[in-house]
């Protein structure tokens, strides 16, 4: 073989694996970011969730309404990774969603947590000292002044820096929602989790976290997936709504059918009939906790 030989076959070789990438490459991008397939949890003999299919694309804002006890905490666990699905599956960015949570996706719930004997500063520094530094907790040197930077950054970002040296106990519940909020942000997720964060604050307290989480979830482009019992609130802060609801039900076996996602709405905020018309829809006696 000459070397114009040669040459011919090295740029048929190059020309061959730009296709293949450029193929991977489109096929990537019209994959959604997060696939939802024949979805189902069951706990023995109950089902709780059955049949749930969907996509969401990155960015969206996926506010979740439905009667207390339909699966929506369920489904949340099983994003988060800490429950798995008994049949189907939960695909991210192409990949099984890991049966344990990882730095993808952070959580905040209802009740948050955090350690009393810690202060604030601390209490944000503490997941990366315990990620980092496995063998004593701690970090030190040129590690720790980089993740105190990155901390108190986190604490501004959430309203919170002029309270780093205060302790739990001497925070509001507003104040203390804040603190969640910033530890699940620490390690930057593409997914964050909320568990009905402000249903145990005051209406005035309430507005001023809507407020940070559309902040939030604009600067850090986030996926956001939000369970809340007022529908004001899941048209006020989504882009898109689903209900969970039981579709079918045998009063002999109640626990035999889980529930589905029985709308999916895109949410118009400049739209006010969206809000009433699927209220007149759903009505109270269908979702109960709705009237909360």
């Amino acid at each position: 073989m000459n070397v114009e030989q040669q040459r011919l076959k090295q740029a048929d070789k190059i020309v061959s694996l730009n296709q293949v990438r450029t193929s991977r490459e489109e096929k990537m991008s019209t994959q959604p970011f997060i696939r939802v397939h024949n979805l189902w949890k069951e706990y023995q003999q109950q089902v709780v969730l059955e049949r749930l299919n969907t996509h969401v694309e990155q960015g969206e804002f996926i506010t979740i309404v439905g009667a207390s006890g339909c699966g929506k905490t369920t489904f949340l666990k099983m994003l988060l990774g800490t429950e798995r699905p008994t049949r189907g599956c939960i695909v991210l960015e192409d990949e099984p969603i890991p049966d344990e949570p990882n730095a993808d996706r952070g959580i905040v719930f209802q009740k948050y947590s955090v350690f009393p004997h810690l202060t604030v500063l601390e209490n944000i520094e503490i997941a990366g000292e315990l990620e980092h530094g496995w063998l004593t907790g701690r970090l030190f040197g040129n590690r720790k002044r980089a993740l105190r930077k990155q901390a108190i950054s986190m604490l501004e970002a959430v309203g919170l820096g002029n309270a780093s040296k205060k302790y739990p106990h001497q925070l509001s519940g507003g104040m203390q929602q804040r603190l969640a909020i910033a530890q699940s942000l620490l390690k930057k997720p593409k997914i964050l989790l909320l568990d009905e964060p402000f249903g145990a604050l005051d209406p005035g307290i309430r507005k001023d976290m809507h407020k940070l989480v559309l902040n939030l979830w604009r600067e850090y482009k986030l996926t956001i997936f939000m369970i809340t019992h007022d529908l004001h609130e899941a048209f006020l802060l989504g882009t898109r709504l689903w209900v969970f609801d039981k579709v079918r039900s045998d009063p002999q076996a109640p626990e035999a059918y889980g529930a589905r996602i029985t709308y999916d709405l895109p949410i118009d905020r400049e739209d006010a009939n969206d809000f009433e018309q699927l209220k007149e829809q759903l009505g109270d006696a269908e979702i109960p906790a709705l009237s909360k």
